[in-house]
């Protein structure tokens, strides 16, 4: 048994890039949704992109003159990051 589903979606495409693509789409005799799904199979194709092995930072990530530790909170990490 065999499925054929879709979905409607609403993309935000960016004022720039749309044109650009409205362009290509045009050029190559295509509609826009023919190139965004084309773009999607070549995703999906390529398949998952994860690392093998993690990538390892040397210490300390941000130089520092200080000898001492710097002992700092959570609360207080996130204070100075800014999470939303």
């Amino acid at each position: 048994m065999c499925y054929d589903f879709s979905m409607q979606t609403v993309l935000e495409i960016p004022d720039n890039k749309f044109s650009r693509l409205a362009a290509k789409a045009e050029h190559e005799g295509m509609s826009v949704l023919e190139i965004v799904l084309r773009g999607i199979d070549k995703e999906l194709e390529s398949g998952p992109q994860v690392s093998k092995s993690p990538r390892r930072l040397k210490h300390p990530v941000i130089p520092s003159t200080r000898t001492d530790k710097l002992v700092i909170s959570n609360e207080q990490i996130y204070d100075l990051i800014g999470f939303p």
